[in-house]
Order: structure tokens, then sequence, then C-alpha cells
């Protein structure tokens, strides 16, 4: 009994500390804050060069759960600001930390505490008793928190906060500098000017100081009627007022971000900070740089990631079968079908579903795919520039932006147009899928996508929201939202372009309707969001600037038309005239042969299809020979076993000659029967 009772006992535990270990991923390493334990928190507070707000929280307490989305809110919110103040958590329910918990007060969950820069390691932190813990007054409190730090113990990098008074700041107003000069004029109970000099933290090239509304010479001087407002010093000297849409704290950063030559810095410690800078302009000196605008789509950022895509990506994959084969049939099925404007990209991938879904066989080489959007058949119309051309998506230097950013923008394509056009996936085997445009993409990312962690990312987003997705219009949200999450990750890392800082999107600037704020804080108008995707990414707003357009080959010349009357007399009569048209008609011919013998060879890509490997047949069927030109100069493979079109010419001959073979068999031994019968009735008789 008492075995019992103990085997009871142990088990209760194990449950136990299974809840508790499962409340601990309350919060998790990919959410914009640091997580403490026993062993971290006095080294990370004590003599930091930052601030830190802390929350002491159970992963038990149903009120901290509860309040868990609000923190990790407040963390995106202002994790630009972490060299000045971060965001951090410890779980107290968790057996290592009980110790250290009690150690620093904590009796009731959630608690904050607040912990100024160069604590030394007997500091327990101040206490936060506040009531209004929503985001917008949490915010204000670490801007307190700041300012209530001394000249002695002020945070390294945190910026001075204090505003600027006239005499200070006029004597700015012409002079020349290597950066810009931000000054943000306000109320003095406003806390904007405060918050944009935090947000602007990790940005270099710029300077933001901030004035009061009650300063009347600077207002006088710079002509300041509204607040808040924004005047900008540039680097030339000249000044100016900036237009700001709206006066909220989301349009002063993202404006002042926007800047030319305002750059985000690299995440400290990163060893290849330097050799950025330095690399900056190479890229300039050895391509030309495309100028761009960034409220346009362009083809030539859709057509290069179709080309990476296909003969670069699709290529680690020697042969497709199974499941590789299905992801990429639907792949292309979604393109041929959606991918706006026509042309020659809609009429490759056309001809390549055709081919695809016509082929019998269940396993294909990849070289068979790649002669096809070669078009080394040489059907008219089919083309698929091979160069990468990036414009909206072009980077500062070679390793930022490029592919990734334009696969983003192909599948942001492909989900308008099917919202668009709703009924242009019946038929295919996809309408009856929900979120048919994303799972083709989910699939083929896990499938083909090189960036395998990135594949990771994406495959748990879409496991836990794609079930959930019901409408055209929902995927275009969905995708955004992941495109955006992305891009908070990856801001300030190494795959970050210093000239294209990640961050939401769209801007304030190119969609002023899509941000709002609530009690302080930025939202989303999605309704204004979805109306700007639709426009942004629908076929009306690809310009074609920049493209690749078709090589025009030379046409074939017309076969001259024989003269029948000419022909008559030549062989009737043998006259001299009869002699000469003959004559002549074969020198025309033979000029015609001379002339396309001369025609310059076409691009590698467009070479006849040789009998090179495994191959599968080409579309039509195995008879391509006529859309390669039909000078049967290359044969073109047929089944997927070997065999050209000089093989199936005499594969054709041979069934011939054993047609006339049997047949002449079969009149042998029929007349040799009838010998026989005549023979054999004549002795009867």
């Amino acid at each position: 009994m008492a075995g019992l009772l103990c085997f009871k006992a142990a088990v209760f535990l194990w449950f136990l500390r299974g809840s508790v270990g499962t409340g601990a991923r309350l919060y998790t390493e990919e959410d914009p804050l640091v997580i403490l334990n026993s062993s971290s928190l006095k080294p990370a507070v004590s003599n930091s060069s930052s601030a830190w707000l802390v929350q002491f929280f159970s992963s038990w307490c149903g009120h901290c759960i509860q309040y868990s989305g609000t923190w990790r809110a407040l963390a995106q919110d202002v994790q630009d600001w972490k060299q000045a103040i971060s965001i951090a958590v410890l779980d107290c329910a968790q057996e290592e930390n009980f110790d250290i918990c009690k150690e620093f007060g904590i009796k009731f969950y959630p608690s904050f505490k607040y912990f100024r820069a160069h604590s030394p390691p007997t500091e327990r932190g101040t206490a936060y008793r506040g009531a209004d813990r929503e985001i917008q007054a949490v915010r204000q409190l670490m801007v307190n928190i700041l300012q209530n730090h001394t000249k002695l113990d002020w945070p390294e990098l945190c910026p001075p906060l204090e505003p600027h008074s006239s005499a200070q700041l006029l004597p700015l107003l012409g002079q020349r500098s290597d950066h810009y000069t931000a000054i943000i004029i306000e109320e003095p109970d406003s806390y904007i000017g405060r918050e944009v000099i935090l947000d602007l933290l990790q940005f270099s090239g710029l300077q933001v100081l901030r004035a009061l509304s009650s300063d009347l010479p600077l207002l006088d001087t710079l002509r300041i009627t509204t607040f808040p407002s924004a005047y900008l010093l540039l680097p030339n000297g000249t000044h100016t007022h900036m237009h700001i849409q709206k006066p909220l704290r989301t349009f002063f950063s993202s404006s002042l971000r926007t800047l030319p030559g305002v750059r985000r810095r690299l995440q400290p410690g990163s060893s290849s900070s330097s050799s950025q800078m330095e690399a900056l302009p190479e890229k300039h000196a050895t391509e030309p740089w495309r100028h761009f605008d960034s409220s346009s789509v362009y083809a030539a950022d859709l057509e290069s990631a179709l080309h990476y895509l296909l003969r670069v990506e699709l290529a680690t994959h020697n042969t497709l079968e199974g499941e590789e084969l299905k992801t990429f049939k639907d792949f292309v099925t979604v393109v041929a079908k959606l991918y706006p404007g026509g042309g020659a990209v809609v009429k490759l991938m056309e001809t390549l579903s055709d081919w695809l879904l016509s082929l019998p066989l269940q396993r294909i080489p990849y070289q068979a795919v790649l002669d096809l959007v070669d078009n080394k058949m040489r059907i008219s119309g089919v083309f698929l520039g091979a160069e990468l051309r990036w414009v909206g998506c072009q980077g500062s230097r070679a390793g930022l932006r490029g592919y990734p950013c334009s696969l983003w923008m192909l599948f942001h394509v492909l989900t308008v147009q099917y919202d668009a056009t709703p009924t242009a996936l019946d038929n295919t085997g996809l309408e009856s899928e929900a979120a048919a445009v994303l799972q083709v993409m989910r699939r083929y990312i896990r499938t083909f996508f090189g960036c395998e962690q990135c594949g990771r990312h994406f495959e748990r987003a879409a496991a836990a929201g794609l079930q959930h997705i019901s409408s055209s219009s929902e995927q275009i949200l969905w995708l955004w939202t992941q495109h955006n999450a992305v891009n908070r990750r990856l801001a300030g890392s190494l795959s970050d372009d210093p000239l294209f800082p990640k961050a939401p999107w769209p801007g304030p600037a190119l969609c002023p309707a899509c941000h709002e704020e609530k009690d302080g804080v930025h939202v989303w108008n999605q309704q204004n969001v979805l109306a700007f995707l639709r426009k942004h990414y629908g076929a009306a707003n690809i310009s074609p600037k920049y493209s690749i357009t078709p090589p025009r080959h030379p046409a074939p010349p017309p076969q001259p038309e024989p003269s029948w009357p000419q022909k008559e007399a030549g062989s009737q009569g043998g006259g001299a005239k009869g002699a000469e048209g003959t004559k002549g008609a074969k020198e025309k011919e033979g000029g015609h042969r001379k002339e396309a013998e001369e025609q310059p060879e076409p691009h590698a890509g467009l070479q006849g299809v040789r009998g090179e490997g495994e191959e599968v047949p080409g579309p039509g069927g195995g008879g391509a020979g006529s859309g390669a030109g039909g000078d049967g100069r290359g044969g073109v493979w047929i089944l997927g076993v070997g065999f050209n079109s000089v093989d199936m010419s005499l594969c054709v001959v041979l069934y011939v000659c054993s047609c006339l073979f049997i047949m002449l068999l079969f009149f042998f031994f029929k007349v040799r029967s009838r010998r026989w019968k005549l023979r054999y009735s004549r002795l009867h008789v």
C-alpha cells in the first residue's frame, strides 16, 4: 500500500513538472525580449550599459497568461530601444528560479521591476505598482525611467532626451554636417519626440532633437504653428519643414527612417559590419543601379524569380518523382493559371503545365524540364530570360534581398490574382483545397526552397494558421502578415540591407490610410491594407520596365511555289525556256538553303534537344520535330526511353516492310493453296 502511494505521488509530481515546463513556453526565443533565469538575471542587470524592465511571472497564473500578449506586443513596439532599455521576463514557477524570485522579493504575479543602468550587484530593482499596465502607459514609464538617470549613470548609447532651446538649435541652421538633424517641436506633456528619438536609436546618418512649443523664438524663426511638427536640417546646410501626413509617432519615425543615407546599424557584435559598409559602392561599380518606383511592381523581379527557381533552385534535384513531382506540377499549374499579363512567360508555363500533366511517367529527369524552359524546341512565343535582373528587389550588394524578396513578391501577386479571378483554378484539382495558393507555396518551400531554417519557420506558421483561412481575401492578408513577421524577426540581422532596412510594410508614406493608432499604439486598418494590396499587386500595377524581351529569330524563308505550266513544259518539250525555269528554280532553292544555313545559331538555351542522358517527350506528344524547325538536325527524344525522330522513322520503315512481307506471304500461300486444290480435284475426277 505504501508503495502504491509513493508511485501515485511520483506520477503526480511528474505531471506537475510537465505542466510547469509547458508553461515556461509562454515566451519563446523568437519573441523580441530576453528570457532570464536564476543564473542570468544578476549578470544581465548588474553594471549593465542599459536599463532593464523585467516582468516576474508564473506560468500557471491565469492573469500572466492573458497579459503575455500585451507584454509581447510591448517588446515588439520598443525593440529598437534595447540599447537604452531592455525588456525581459523571468518565470518564477520554474523550480530553478524559486530562490532568485524569493531573493528579489517577488510575492505576487505578475510583478514588474526596473533596474537603472550601471546598477551595483546588490541592486534588487524598483517595483512598478501602477494600475495601468497597457502598452502606452508602460512605454511612457520606460521613457521616465531613462530620464530619471543622472549624467553619471546615463545609459551609454542612449541619446539625450531633454528638450533643446532656441539658443542651442538656431545656430545649427545653415551649417553643413555629415548627417541629417531632425527637430521635433511638441507640447511639454507629449512623449512623441522622446519616443521617436528612441525609435531611431539603431539608425545612423540622423540625429533627432526635440524642442517645446513654448520656445517662441524658435517657433517664429522656423514658422511652426502646429504641434507636433518636424523640421529637417539637411547635410548640405539647407533646412525645410517635413510633411508628416498624420501627427502620429509611427509617421514621424517612418519618414525619418526612409531619408536617403539613413541606414540601420547592424546588431552589436557583428563582425561583418565594416565589410558591409565597404562593399556598398562595389555594387554600383560592377552593376548599374536600376532606378525604380517603390509604388510599382516590376515584371523583371517576377521573371527573375522564375528564372532562379527553374534554372538554379530546381537544378539541385536531378530527377523529380513522387511528392516532389506533384509539388512541382501544382506550382507550375498555379503560375500558369494566375501569372498576370499573358505573354511569353505565361505561354512557357502553360506549355510546361500541359506537358507535365500529359506525362504518363512517375519519374522525370530535371534536364527535360530545363530543355523546355530553355525552349530548345523553339516553340514560337515561349521565352523566359536567363538573367537575374532585380529592380524593386535589388540590394546594396550581392547576397542581399534578390531571390527571397522576389519569391515573396511572386506569391503576393498570385494570391491577389486568385482573389481577382476565383475560377482560375477550376478543373485543376486545386479548386477544392482551402487556401490553394498558400498551400502550394507551403509545399514548394518545404520541398525546394534552399534556406532550410527559413522553410521551417514558414512551415510552423502555415501549420498554425492556414487551416483557419476560408476566403481569397484572407489568403492575401495572411501572407502579408507573415511577410511582416519575417521582416520584424530579421530586422538588424546580417541579412538586413542597410539601404532597405526591414520594417513593417507598407510604410505610412506608401499607404497612409493603412496606419492608425489606438490608445497610443500602432494598429493596422485591415480593410485599407487589403484594398492597398489588391491595387499594389494587381495586374495593372505591374511595370514591364527593365524586363528582358524575347529575342527575334529570323523567320524561315517561304518555300517557292511550284510553277506547274513551266514544269510541264520543261518535262514535255525539254526546250530552253523550260530548262531555264528548272535551273532558276534550283538556284533559288539553293539560295534559300544557303540563306538558312547562314542564319546565326540561336542562344545555347535554344539549341535543338540532343540525345543526352535520360529524356522525356517534349510538348506535343513527341512530334516536336516540327516545332523544332523541321530541319532534322536535332532529334527530339520521345517516350522517355531514348528514341529520337530518326529512330521513329526507322520504326515506321520497318513496320511498313514487315506489313509488305506479311502480305506477300499471305498471297503466296493463298495461290499455292488454290493450286493444291485444283491438282487434287482433277485426280479425283
